[in-house]
């Protein structure tokens, strides 16, 4: 019997669910549109003061902002280019910071939020275990802030790997 080569063949609704880069190569729905949203740092955090900001619990909470700018800020973001083929609901994406409040990332910068999806692989929630290792690891001054900070933003998937599995 002879073998035929497999081929992967996507129906044009299938490649239109594919997120775009700008330059036109697909991307990782996982990863934020670097040239949108490269990360932003908090300047009121730094490696001198980790004891009395990010390292307090609760700090977080003092610097959130408001849901009613993450929710404008997210509609926007998914009506222009960030929706995954045409998936709007906003209950499909946590807005999030690319760099974490927990590791000194910018509150309200656009540059450090985007709609971030729930139901992909490396999702949200995964992201979020990256989160508190990093943030475990630079308060007990393992990890200088800078450097997690700087893992996040270029690939948070790749710093995964590193830091948590």
């Amino acid at each position: 019997m002879k073998r035929l080569p497999l081929t992967l063949v996507l129906s044009a609704t299938a490649l239109s669910l594919l997120p775009v880069s700008t330059s036109g190569a697909a991307r990782n729905p996982a990863l934020p549109i670097p040239a949108r949203t490269p990360g932003a740092i908090d300047p009121r955090v730094t490696q001198a003061n980790l004891s009395s900001t990010i390292c307090v619990t609760g700090y977080t909470t003092t610097v959130r902002p408001s849901s009613s700018y993450t929710r404008a800020l997210k509609i926007s973001q998914l009506a222009s280019g960030y929706a995954l083929g045409n998936d709007r609901l906003t209950s499909h994406y946590e807005e999030d910071h690319l760099i974490s409040l927990e590791l000194g990332g910018s509150p309200t910068s656009p540059a450090n939020l985007w709609p971030e999806p729930y139901l992909i692989a490396n999702g949200a929630r995964t992201k979020d275990r990256l989160e508190n290792a990093l943030h475990r690891l630079v308060c007990a001054r393992v990890v200088p802030l800078s450097v997690a900070q700087r893992a996040i933003a270029t690939n948070w998937i790749a710093a995964y790997s590193r830091y948590v599995r």
